[in-house]
């Protein structure tokens, strides 16, 4: 007996992005799946269709941008196209389209049982700080969801803040999956002296990575910070390497594969991530490296962004900076011992199973089981 089809449908590096590689092996042993995306082929899958790397899905024709001839600009652009001419139309039983660009070309596919549509982030406040994002492109990003995301059968998206969002301005309900991480098999370790803090991540400007930088090297108290950073921007992170010069106390060192990174954070004792909320999604951030840091067993702390800071303060994980600033963070840091990181990283311990990713994909779980076993 044939097994139901799924299409995953994600303008990425799907062998590399963890969150759409998480739905492909959730779903990989129920559903013959197929993917569609940048780079090569995930573990798992019956059939990928690689987008060349060449056509970028961010682009958008900037004439018809500015006319609002948003129709024009989604299907003229070159991934969609590409996508839209090697994908079977009407064959697949469902598709899981990720993120907002994905959603009309995954409903004109016509599967038959529907489309689930997961969205990364708050789209439409992706770059809110930038002024030209605000006029041109966020205007875009709206006319999609209002048009095609309301289309779908079920959204999910990343945290409560978001998803309460979404349903308060285009009125369709949103479920939450977290961006957890595969549940680990570790124990904490022994706190070390100094304190070893670690932040995993990208290197953009945007996020103001100095304000930890600095913060530490403020603080009375003997702690150490390891910054593993991504090449996002690899003129930024020769600045903060510049920064760190000399320092005996901050590092800025290459990223670890994802495949090691967890293991390689149990290493350490604290993960840290203050975020300066300068768009709408850095205010409600719920990143990766926050389940990543738990799955490690450490303590964990972050600035006042709303979903971290509640996860934390409910938990007892950790600690919450008064504000964004590096003298905020200097002030927790000065009120570190190392009884009370361990005490964290037991926390983190008992907290870990509940925040995995094997308890925390059951949205997709539910949402996709709905479609493909659902009355037609």
């Amino acid at each position: 007996m044939s097994r139901p089809s799924l299409l995953i449908l994600s303008f990425s590096p799907i062998a590399d992005d963890a969150r759409v590689l998480k739905q492909v092996r959730l779903f990989a042993d129920r559903y013959d799946v197929t993917t569609c995306g940048y780079g090569p082929a995930p573990e798992g899958v019956v059939e990928h269709h690689e987008v060349p790397a060449g056509l970028l899905a961010w682009r958008k024709d900037p004439r018809w941008l500015l006319a609002r001839q948003y129709s024009r600009v989604y299907w003229g652009n070159a991934a969609v196209a590409y996508a839209r001419s090697v994908l079977p139309v009407g064959e697949f039983d469902a598709v899981l389209a990720d993120d907002v660009d994905t959603v009309p070309l995954a409903l004109s596919l016509e599967p038959r049982r529907g489309v689930h549509a997961d969205l990364h982030e708050y789209a439409p406040g992706q770059n809110s700080e930038l002024p030209r994002w605000r006029w041109f492109v966020a205007p875009y990003i709206r006319w999609i969801c209002r048009r095609f995301v309301s289309r779908a059968a079920s959204v999910t998206t990343v945290g409560q803040g978001i998803a309460e969002r979404y349903t308060r301005e285009f009125g369709f309900p949103v479920g939450v999956v977290t961006n957890a991480a595969p549940y680990a098999e570790l124990a904490p370790g022994v706190v070390g002296s100094p304190v070893r803090l670690v932040h995993s991540g990208n290197a953009q400007r945007n996020r103001h990575l100095e304000v930890m930088i600095d913060g530490v090297e403020q603080s009375t108290t003997p702690v150490t910070l390891d910054l593993l950073l991504m090449p996002n921007d690899e003129a930024y992170r020769d600045e903060l390497r510049a920064r760190c010069a000399g320092s005996t106390r901050v590092r800025v060192l290459d990223p670890v594969p994802y495949r090691d990174l967890v293991r390689t954070l149990n290493g350490y004792d604290i993960g840290v991530f203050v975020l300066p909320p300068v768009n709408v999604n850095y205010e409600w951030t719920l990143p990766n490296k926050f389940f990543d840091y738990v799955q490690a067993r450490l303590g964990v702390i972050v600035g006042p962004s709303p979903e971290m800071a509640r996860e934390v303060e409910a938990r007892g994980f950790g600690a919450v900076t008064a504000d964004f600033t590096a003298a905020g963070f200097a002030a927790v840091l000065d009120g570190l011992s190392p009884a009370a990181v361990g005490r964290w990283r037991q926390a983190s311990a008992t907290s870990a199973r509940e925040l995995s990713a094997e308890v925390q994909s059951q949205g997709w779980t539910d949402a996709v089981e709905r479609l493909l076993q659902g009355p037609s």
